[in-house]
């Protein structure tokens, strides 16, 4: 058995690794951490747990966490970085959920996330957590940092037109909407559901901390930079990202649908839907599915990709999960063959 660590186990995206964990055939959770709620049982905190998680909360340490095989950082942006070199020296492999090394510039990390990046050696080792893109590399890696939510939406929905250089990228556009809980689990007032309930804004148009990551992924899969307009979205709901993405043909292409059918037939968790189809984030809703469908209108050059994923699962403790399996050499889709939640 996989003996796992969970670090923030208290946060959205560390519940719903709780949630996945407890069931999947090959892992034990042994070490979740909370500093508020070191001493008390995980189940009296989340009852939701109770029978599957019979540990309790300890503070973060990495004495304790050595004793694991993985360790799972569900933590805010500059926690992972603090402990990771410990953990890998005691051949502990890190999965982080964070932004902590998806970036490879570290002046740029600094610019985005306001510090000074406390083990920047580490940076270039990291492998990017998209397995879709990064399998083999993942494999065999040590220390993973697993994709973004907006990332994993916006990345997987340009793919296959990048890859196959059939678009402008000069001028990619990505409006993209989420639910209220990828701001993470913390009382503020923008969060508040008579703040949130029955409104809807955009956010972060001047920059949005994703846009470096997703313009990196996005530039490696064109082999060449590309220029990308990321709005992000608040909508009054708990759960989900919508990502509309608009780009232009620069090349003649016989039948985008089948282009998009071939790049994921073989990708477990990316479900590219019948031709005219409109993606809901309520068909993805407790999944680690994205689900994809492509636009053409009025049979003109510009392409819409519609692309929809649940932010806390394969935005997140899904895809992190999905990266352990590749790691330990497990079937990819173990413990993650979820279906949506309906309604």
């Amino acid at each position: 058995m996989i003996r796992a660590g969970i670090v923030g186990g208290t946060g959205y995206t560390g519940v719903e690794l709780l949630r996945i964990l407890a069931l999947h055939p090959e892992v034990e959770v042994a070490v979740v951490t909370s500093r508020a709620d070191a001493g008390t049982r995980v189940d009296a905190v989340y009852p939701s747990l109770r029978g599957v998680i019979n540990i309790l909360f300890t503070a973060p340490e990495s004495e304790t966490l050595a004793h694991c095989d993985v360790v799972f950082f569900a933590t805010p942006n500059g926690t992972a970085m603090l402990m990771a070199e410990q953990l890998l020296a005691r051949d502990v492999k890190v999965i982080d959920l964070s932004a902590d090394f998806r970036l490879k510039n570290e002046a740029e990390w600094s610019h985005w996330y306001g510090m000074e990046h406390a083990c920047p050696e580490l940076i270039a080792e990291a492998v990017y957590g998209l397995p879709e893109i990064h399998r083999d590399a993942i494999k065999q890696a040590r220390l993973v940092a697993c994709a973004g939510c907006y990332p994993t939406a916006v990345q997987l929905g340009f793919l296959p037109l990048l890859e196959n250089g059939l678009i402008d990228v000069s001028n990619l556009i990505a409006d993209v909407k989420s639910g209220v809980s990828g701001a993470g689990r913390k009382a503020e007032l923008t969060g508040l559901m008579s703040e949130v309930g029955e409104s809807f804004k955009a956010y972060g148009v001047g920059g949005h901390r994703h846009l470096p990551e997703i313009t990196q992924g996005l530039s490696l899969a064109a082999g060449k930079s590309v220029n990308l307009t990321f709005v992000p979205h608040l909508t009054p709901m708990s759960r989900g990202i919508h990502a509309t993405l608009y780009s232009q043909l620069t090349a003649s292409v016989d039948d985008i649908q089948a282009l998009y059918e071939q790049r994921y037939q073989h990708e477990t968790f990316v479900d590219v839907l019948p031709r005219g189809a409109h993606p809901s984030t309520r068909d993805v809703r407790g999944s680690n599915n994205c689900q994809i469908a492509i636009h053409q209108p009025q049979g003109g050059n510009t392409i819409v990709v519609l692309s929809v994923i649940d932010n806390l699962v394969k935005g997140a403790s899904g895809q992190a999960v999905q990266v352990m399996n590749l790691l330990f050499n497990l079937p990819e889709d173990l413990g993650l063959r979820i279906l949506a939640l309906y309604p």
